[in-house]
């Protein structure tokens, strides 16, 4: 017998000869100890050469993306941000051109820091000049802003290095759509795709980019106060504001757009080698739009499969901890919390005082306790209520005794509302808010509060029907289960369509033949005309061929008479 912990060799040239000359001959076995386990060098390269086959299979390319999101707005900054994390976590190379900076940037992400941009953001807006009526803000006003910012970001100097440098390249470009398309120069300049980003739920702006015009009837403007199904007034204006907007585009937007592109873009793609392709040719290579939007959010919208939602994308998977003061409050609530925030561009602070006294009066007589985020010191505040000049807002609307969010209804903040289950009272003030509050409205999970002078009695009313009606939270729960229930997180989904866009070169197999098609031959008024055409040609024919043969008739007659 063998003695235990000895183990016999494998004499392994023996083993190749007698395979060789397939002789019978019985191999010595090896027994081993288990508590000295023996192994061959050739078993461990075989391991090795396994593990680094399979964990290849894993590895991610890295490519080298160009983001552009300067809007100097703290909600854009939020998206933009979330954006970069996922391509930098999924271990791509991100140069980001942004005017509000993170104050850390994840490992592999370069940083075109465009503060400036910040000093052209100095509008009138705030809830005091819009309760005035003195701010306007219809897209009209917000346009030359809107457009300013888009030059001043391609002629800024570091913007201008970036492009003028031959060893600079990249895969892919995403910019941040904000009602012109400037930034498609980015993509001329790099020979290289582009993605759109929007921040809003899809609407004919965006949707034009990559497919053609949604029918008014039952598509809104991102601007509008109707949310579908719409009367018959109401489809009527929405027609005409479709109308007015591509005439602004047509005659105004894109004479700006192309002098940018022909002064600021042009002479890149010349130094680069490239061939210059005219602006109207440029425009129409968009890949794809990431949309901040979800179908939970928003309405069920005609969209070709280049449009890709991934609303919540810029919500943490791991919700941080509240500070310590936030959690012992929200944790002691006995009958719960009514968390009040107006945004990050809106601030409370800017609410006429006898506004804010009504308010602070309305919150007192409630036995919750209210967070309201607020910018100043609020002397003598009653007992349930509290300051936060900054609120970490997932945080709160993820602690189990948050019940009622007020809001200004920004897309952020609606999301985040549904992601958490918590149901809305929304006072919108500007933009696209006053659309999100009534398609929340009519999904059922939210109500709405004008912004006026005596909001706080309408605001009393609201918070007092909501919070003995169930079925508000019902119903942010039942669509928070939607939200939720996707086959990949929307993070994944980011990511994956990004690098599908480089890998394909471009991804113009999810192009629909509809977006190049003019528009008179979706209407079919070329078979019209052709048929008008027929129609007339054989009745000047008929009436040619009648007259000749009136006309022989005639003189057959004459002769006869003769």
């Amino acid at each position: 017998m063998t003695p235990v912990g000895k183990p016999i060799e494998l004499e392994l040239d023996l083993m190749s000869k007698q395979l060789i000359l397939n002789e019978p001959q019985i191999s010595p076995l090896r027994v081993y100890t288990l508590e000295r386990p023996l192994i061959t060098k050739t078993m461990l390269q075989w391991t090795i050469l396994i593990v680094y086959i399979i964990s290849s299979m894993f590895v991610t390319h890295a490519y080298k993306i160009l983001v552009v999101s300067p809007i100097p707005g703290k909600s854009h900054a939020i998206l933009g941000q979330a954006l970069v994390n996922h391509l930098a976590q999924a271990g791509h190379e991100v140069t980001y051109i942004v005017s509000l900076v993170p104050d850390k940037a994840p490992p592999g992400v370069t940083i075109i820091n465009l503060s400036e941009n910040k000093k052209q953001d100095e509008t009138p807006l705030n809830i005091k000049s819009v309760m005035d009526n003195e701010f306007n803000s219809n897209f009209v006003s917000f346009l030359p802003l809107l457009m300013n910012i888009s030059q001043t970001t391609v002629e800024n100097p570091k913007v201008q290095k970036l492009m003028s440098d031959k060893n600079q390249h990249f895969d892919l470009v995403i910019a941040e759509w904000m009602f012109n398309e400037v930034y498609v120069g980015f993509s001329a300049v790099f020979n290289c795709p582009l993605i759109w980003l929007s921040s809003v739920e899809p609407h004919w702006m965006v949707l034009q980019l990559i497919d053609e015009i949604p029918n008014p009837a039952y598509n809104v403007d991102i601007m509008s106060r109707n949310a579908p199904p719409l009367s018959f007034a109401q489809r009527v204006w929405e027609l005409c504001v479709l109308i007015l907007g591509k005439l602004i585009q047509v005659f105004y937007t894109s004479g700006f757009e192309k002098e940018i592109y022909e002064n600021l873009f042009v002479p890149h793609i010349r130094n680069r080698g490239h061939n210059v392709v005219p602006f109207d040719v440029v425009r129409n290579n968009a890949s794809l739009i990431l949309s901040n939007s979800h179908i939970s959010m928003g309405i069920a919208t005609r969209l070709p499969p280049n449009f890709i939602p991934i609303g919540g994308y810029h919500i943490d998977p791991v919700i941080k901890t509240l500070p310590e003061n936030i959690l012992k409050i929200m944790d002691n609530s006995k009958y719960g919390v009514i968390y009040f925030s107006m945004g990050t561009n809106l601030k409370s602070a800017h609410f006429p005082n006898e506004v804010k006294q009504a308010l602070l009066k309305v919150f007192s007589e409630l036995k919750q306790t209210v967070l309201w985020k607020f910018e100043e010191n609020i002397p003598n505040l009653p007992r349930n209520v509290h300051i936060l000049e900054w609120a970490p807002q997932q945080s709160i609307l993820e602690h189990k005794n948050c019940i009622l969010f007020i809001t200004h209804g920004g897309l952020l903040s609606t999301t985040e509302a549904i992601h958490f289950k918590v149901p809305i009272i929304g006072i919108p003030v500007f933009a696209d808010q006053f659309i999100n509050i009534d398609r929340a409205v009519k999904k059922g999970f939210a109500k709405k509060v004008e912004l006026t002078y005596s909001m706080a009695d309408h605001l009393n009313i609201t918070i007092q029907e909501m919070l003995s009606d169930q079925r508000y939270a019902d119903k942010v729960r039942e669509l928070s289960g939607i939200y939720h229930d996707r086959t990949v997180s929307p993070s994944k989904e980011l990511v994956h369509w990004v690098e599908h866009v480089i890998k394909t070169g471009g991804a113009r197999h999810l192009r629909t033949p509809a977006f190049l098609m003019p528009w008179y031959q979706k209407m079919f008024l070329d078979l019209v005309l052709y048929l008008l055409a027929t129609i007339i040609s054989i009745k000047y024919t008929f009436r040619y061929i009648c007259s000749l043969v009136t006309s022989k008739n005639s003189i057959s007659g004459k002769k006869k008479r003769n």
